[in-house]
């Protein structure tokens, strides 16, 4: 009886293991993120990782249309006061799918593009090159900081019917978490992961 006891549980273990690597590939994760200094200002290139949910997949074939909001924020931590941030910047870019076409399509920015596939719309949407984040009068470049950057699924830009179903269905709440790294204006900022 304990022979089988074993074996349930580690058939159960393995269940959860592969429950929980499914559960952890959709979402969003920044691959890489690089801060290039142009003129006196300060430009971003990133890329994300982003992976939808078969319900949210079938949802964009369906014409709904997804708004990806990309933040990005600069702070220099003070011991007297609050955190100072004297740059932020948002970045706004929508998927769709036309039908008639049968292609998606990319608009941020005065930006568009076209895609045939959903893979390849979602590395459209997760790249990001030439951003101009930071304009080099917001920072003084003898102190440092402290860049944050994340993406989300804009829930707000939804149609109400889809608003209140994202709310009651995790799939529908895709966000990458805020990650944070050293900048320094006299040196070079790059984070891969």
């Amino acid at each position: 009886m304990s022979q089988f006891i074993k074996q349930f549980t580690l058939c159960i273990l393995i269940a959860l293991s592969l429950f929980s690597a499914v559960a952890n590939a959709e979402g969003i994760k920044l691959k890489s993120a690089e801060l290039e200094r142009v003129d006196n200002d300060w430009l971003l290139n990133a890329t994300f990782k982003i992976e939808l949910s078969p319900g949210l997949e079938d949802a964009v074939q369906k014409g709904v249309v997804l708004y990806f909001q990309t933040e990005f924020d600069v702070t220099r931590s003070r011991w007297y006061w609050f955190d100072e941030k004297p740059a932020m910047a948002q970045r706004l870019t929508r998927l769709s799918y036309q039908p008639m076409t049968q292609q998606y399509r990319i608009a941020s920015e005065g930006f568009t593009f076209s895609a045939k596939t959903i893979f390849e719309a979602l590395q459209a949407v997760g790249s990001i090159g030439g951003w101009r984040v930071i304009d080099g009068s917001q920072i003084d470049a003898s102190k440092s900081y402290t860049a944050a950057l994340r993406m989300t699924l804009d829930l707000s830009r939804l149609p109400k019917p889809f608003q209140v179903n994202a709310l009651n269905n995790r799939d529908w709440n895709v966000t990458s978490d805020w990650v944070r790294f050293p900048f320094l204006p006299t040196g070079p900022n790059l984070i891969k992961r």
